[in-house]
């Protein structure tokens, strides 16, 4: 049973992917079509050239007649003309078709993605982003791909037709040895599409694992793990360097083959009209239509020769597309409404992971301390509480307001309870933009107040003051041009801006000093302890303990302790050695 449930997922991940590609040709059906047909018209004009060559020389060069000359001149022109505009039609149509596929999967992955209930998935986000980027467009090549076989086909059966009807041999060359070598090079698709599968796979692991690696660097110093960190990426890194040079070696193969055989069938063709020349066989109007689509061969040839490892690139792309696209949602259907009135945080019984029957009572208008033993405990806790866990993943019940969380729409939930966690990404664009990601419809200019108390209350403002643009001043993806200390105020002023009724923090200072630390407990206590919000400060910061109503500590995954900061720091040894070392 074991080893037979890899082979159906990942059968049912290439079906996924199939289906993908089927469904981008089929909704740019209309604009493949017509860029198909600008694409294979090209190709005929193309081919048709040396055969008009061949014709202008036994026609009007051979015996001297200037008028014959000009006249077939005229025709040469107009078959210039038409190819040009044929093909300028065709690749706009394409690639309006491929930018428009490109965006449309870009769409339904980042749907899936932001999508309230969660994804069922083991991608990280770096390879996430790997997929909504990088993978989206590979896939939507496909529609560049497949005119490219069309017009090569065309412009291999029509050279055909043109030696067959200069000399049934030389057609039939082309027209036999054309698909064997084609067939030939088919038989390593498979391994083609199963190398660049891994490669890429490894690589979006390779690339998660460095993103994580520079946004935590800080804090990997602060605990000296950066050479076991260092060792870890390299260990990854030699794994997808070699599954990138296994793809390498197979496509070179695959490439050096493809292109002998094709060379070899042109010149095979080429070599035998030259024959057929000088045993009078054909004219020497023909010969020259002969040498010009054996070297015109070469083209469609060689395409029809790599354009399986093309297709071997879209498909493991489009394999990866479906499997975010695919996946399942995380979370249950949910559609109860939030009660009425203040919110009340229950967790009864609750076990998960560390977690051991975990029984936890916050109410409205409470700051509530939560310091645990193990690290374990606390991320197991506020995942509980973001609402990012499967019910049937876990015992117990966790409530807000009085109903099971799972069961509230995710959008009322979300609006009542945020969970800002330890690790808060950062966006491309400006301080200002990632401070207001979170509070949709505040303006700046009509609370002016509660803008700047959140600034101040969060120690951003120190970060704005910092740079010469101030607000406007450019954060690149996931902050990495700020400090680990920048990134978590800039986080923190973004969960604060939006007020929501339950707020939970997840060691939101752990890159600051201990005087920052300290301006943000009190700020963090002046905008949150009144007006009846409650917070929850899942933390081992005495700074942070200090300005609570209430601490629980957690140890075992269950609470051993309650009380203030001061009376737990006064008589309990195992609050003093989390807290108070």
């Amino acid at each position: 049973m074991s080893s037979a449930q890899p082979a159906a997922v990942d059968g049912g991940v290439r079906a996924g992917g199939s289906r993908v590609l089927r469904r981008a040709v089929t909704r740019n059906r209309r604009r493949l079509g017509l860029g198909t047909l600008g694409v294979a018209v090209h190709q005929v004009c193309e081919t048709l050239v040396p055969v008009l060559i061949g014709v202008i020389v036994d026609r009007a060069v051979a015996p001297g007649d200037r008028g014959s000359l000009w006249l077939w001149i005229g025709v040469l022109a107009g078959l210039f003309t038409v190819l040009t505009l044929a093909y300028r039609f065709g690749a706009r149509q394409l690639m309006k078709a491929i930018a428009e596929e490109a965006h449309q999967l870009r769409l339904e992955v980042t749907r899936r993605i932001l999508d309230p209930r969660g994804l069922r998935t083991d991608l990280p986000a770096g390879e996430l982003l790997t997929v909504s980027t990088s993978d989206t467009d590979n896939t939507s090549e496909l529609l560049d791909y497949l005119p490219r076989i069309c017009g090569a086909i065309v412009a291999t059966t029509v050279s055909a037709v043109a030696l067959l009807l200069i000399d049934v041999p030389l057609g039939l060359v082309a027209l036999v040895g054309t698909p064997i070598v084609l067939i030939g090079l088919q038989v390593t698709a498979p391994l083609i599409t199963r190398r660049i599968a891994s490669q890429q796979e490894l690589a979006g692991a390779a690339t998660s694992l460095a993103t994580d690696l520079v946004s935590g660097v800080r804090p990997l110093r602060g605990i000296g793990a950066e050479l076991a960190a260092a060792q870890r990426y390299q260990q990854v890194s030699r794994l997808a360097l070699g599954a990138r040079l296994r793809a390498a070696r197979t496509q070179g193969a695959y490439l050096a083959a493809s292109t002998t055989l094709s060379t070899l069938l042109a010149c095979g063709v080429a070599v035998l009209g030259g024959y057929f020349a000088l045993t009078g066989r054909i004219s020497v109007g023909e010969l020259i239509t002969v040498i010009g689509l054996a070297q015109f061969l070469m083209e469609p040839f060689g395409l029809l020769a790599i354009v399986p490892g093309w297709i071997a690139q879209a498909r493991a792309s489009a394999q990866r597309v479906a499997q975010v696209v695919d996946a399942e949602p995380l979370l249950p259907a949910a559609g109860a409404p939030l009660p009425p009135g203040p919110a009340r945080i229950e967790l009864s019984g609750v076990r998960y992971g560390p977690l051991s029957g975990l029984d936890l009572r916050i109410e409205p208008g409470e700051v509530v301390g939560v310091v645990a033993t193990q690290p374990a405990e606390g991320e197991a806790l506020v995942r509980l509480l973001s609402g990012a866990v499967h019910p049937a993943d876990y015992d117990g019940a966790v409530r807000l307001g009085g109903r099971p969380l799972h069961e509230i729409d995710r959008s009322a939930a979300r609006a009542a309870l945020l969970v800002a966690p330890h690790k808060s990404d950062l966006f491309g664009g400006s301080i200002e933009a990632n401070v207001l990601a979170g509070a949709a419809g505040f303006r700046r200019a009509d609370d002016a107040g509660t803008w700047d108390a959140v600034l101040r209350c969060s120690a951003a403002d120190e970060v704005v003051s910092a740079h010469p643009e101030g607000l406007d001043h450019v954060v690149v993806e996931r902050g990495a041009n700020l400090s680990g200390g920048q990134r978590q105020r800039i986080a923190l002023a973004r969960a604060l801006l939006v007020r929501s009724q339950v707020l939970v923090l997840h060691d939101p200072t752990t890159a600051m000093d201990s005087v920052t630390e300290q301006v943000i407990a009190e700020g963090v206590r002046e905008l949150r302890g009144t007006d009846g919000y409650t917070t929850v400060l899942v933390a081992g910061s005495p700074a942070l303990m200090a300005v609570t109503d209430r601490v629980v500590l957690l140890d075992g995954g269950r609470i051993v302790a309650t009380g203030t900061h001061a009376e737990l720091g006064a008589g309990d040894d195992l609050y003093r050695k989390a807290v108070l070392r």
